[in-house]
């Protein structure tokens, strides 16, 4: 078995992960709180923007910032360019069916526990196949035991963060549940990267892909900015409290019962 470095940077790249992870998370729980106070259409296109920052900033980007201090003795690292962009894809869609499953259950528990689950294991999947599009000079191979508890993780995880999205409001109850998403979602990550292995192959040849700094970098600066982007939205649009105000006196005057995302009238 060849040494393997997760740290290669030292602590820089697990903090910034974990800093990417906790904006992402965050993010999200700003946007699922404002989806909740309007619903209907403009409900789902925050609930949408939640989904990309959850999955794509929050996950993702957190999984390949993390990656970059990972190193194997010996070899070099390729990364698989549609493998890469498909775990992308695959982690905002996954966040996204979970999301809008429990907005349209509600607190109602199998709705919860259905989207945790889906989610989880989206996110593991992700995850993996991660792992599947990086090209080194070896054969990875993983522990079984520890892959089962990083997906009990993942699981777990995203169960509790789709019911943050239901219940937390408010500033300083969204940081500290963001502080939480953080750990898990990151210790979900360097779980499944300790049960691997990397099996040396000497004499394979080129490796195929795309080295990280050419390929990742320019990928999450993209995400980061789209981010950004949905944070100014946040920033510029009408405050938890105005939002309050509105659905309120709408309620009063036109006498309009409150719907979820889906146009149902909620309980």
């Amino acid at each position: 078995m060849s040494p393997i470095d997760h740290f290669s940077f030292g602590l820089l790249t697990p903090a910034l992960a974990y800093v990417m992870s906790s904006v992402g998370s965050m993010l999200g729980l700003l946007l699922t709180s404002r989806a909740r106070l309007v619903g209907g259409r403009e409900g789902r296109f925050w609930l949408a923007g939640a989904a990309i920052a959850i999955g794509g900033t929050g996950i993702w980007t957190m999984h390949f910032i993390a990656m970059m201090g990972f190193a194997v003795n010996g070899s070099s690292i390729r990364y698989d360019v549609p493998l890469t962009v498909g775990s992308a894809v695959l982690a905002i869609g996954v966040v996204g069916a979970g999301l809008f499953l429990v907005s349209h259950g509600g607190a109602r528990w199998p709705y919860l526990l259905g989207g945790g689950l889906l989610t989880g294991l989206g996110v593991a999947g992700m995850h993996y196949l991660g792992m599947a599009a990086m090209n080194m000079s070896g054969h990875v191979v993983y522990t079984p035991l520890v892959v089962g508890v990083s997906v009990l993780i993942a699981v777990v995880a995203a169960t509790v963060a789709l019911w943050f999205t239901l219940r937390v409001s408010g500033a300083w109850p969204i940081g500290g549940a963001a502080l939480i998403m953080g750990v898990a979602v990151t210790g979900m990550h360097y779980t499944g990267m300790y049960a691997m292995s990397v099996e040396m192959v000497p004499g394979m040849g080129p490796l195929p892909g795309s080295r990280a700094i050419d390929f990742l970098l320019p990928l999450i600066v993209g995400i980061s900015v789209i981010t950004v982007g949905l944070l100014l939205l946040v920033i510029l649009s009408p405050s938890e409290k105005e939002l309050r105000n509105e659905v309120s006196f709408r309620e009063r005057h036109e006498g309009a019962p409150e719907t979820d995302l889906f146009g149902t009238p909620r309980r």
